[in-house]
């Protein structure tokens, strides 16, 4: 898959992260139908990878399935054979060499400038800027000033509104988690999960992009 254009056209990278397994594959399956395309299965979810497996089996062509939270080599080589897609780091880790090695897209975690050229240069496609609550719009609008061409994913703290102001500051897209799926992921209502996951797909569908963003 080529992540970076699929950031682009779907601006919305939905993160599933639970505590009941069975409830994480319906969550994820939910989003699916929902035209939700683009969704990150974290590993902190209990039997992760058998989620990955189990939803990259069930969803079409068209949806996109990455692993995150992916910290250690082995969480990469793991989600990879699970069918992860792509993959997705909170931070400078030792999954970027595992990445590279299988070939697999990554969106890697920086705050810093200096995370931020690390992540570029050890090949991330995008980005993801976390936790970007700490910095807020503000942050990234200062960050794109000398890094323009860099593809920016703010991701923690990211609801409604947030992502909002974020997309119009710039970002390539936005990753969100519990404001989006609730407690759907550990056996809440899928209903909700509708009404939210429609509510976020309206807002990464408005408008037109701004003339700077990457």
């Amino acid at each position: 898959m080529n992540l970076l254009d699929a950031l682009r056209a779907r601006r919305l990278l939905a993160i599933i992260r639970g505590t009941d397994p069975e409830a994480a594959v319906r969550a994820a399956l939910t989003l699916a139908e929902e035209g939700i395309s683009l969704l990150e299965v974290s590993l902190t979810t209990p039997d992760a990878f058998g989620v990955l497996s189990r939803v990259r089996a069930e969803l079409d062509a068209d949806t996109d399935l990455g692993a995150g939270t992916v910290v250690t080599a082995e969480d990469a080589t793991r989600a990879a054979d699970a069918g992860a897609g792509f993959l997705v780091t909170p931070a400078i880790t030792p999954g970027l060499t595992v990445a590279a090695e299988r070939g697999l897209p990554l969106l890697c975690g920086a705050l810093s400038p200096s995370e931020v050229v690390t992540a570029v240069q050890h090949g991330a496609v995008a980005v993801k800027l976390f936790p970007a609550s700490l910095g807020g719009p503000r942050y990234l609008r200062a960050l794109r000033d000398p890094f323009p061409t860099v593809p920016f994913v703010p991701v923690g703290g990211v609801d409604a509104d947030a992502a909002r102001e974020y997309l119009a500051a710039g970002a390539v897209a936005v990753g969100v988690g519990s404001p989006l799926l609730g407690d759907a992921a550990s056996g809440g209502s899928l209903s909700d999960l509708r009404d939210r996951a429609r509510r976020f797909r309206a807002i990464a569908d408005e408008g037109v992009r701004p003339e700077n963003a990457r």
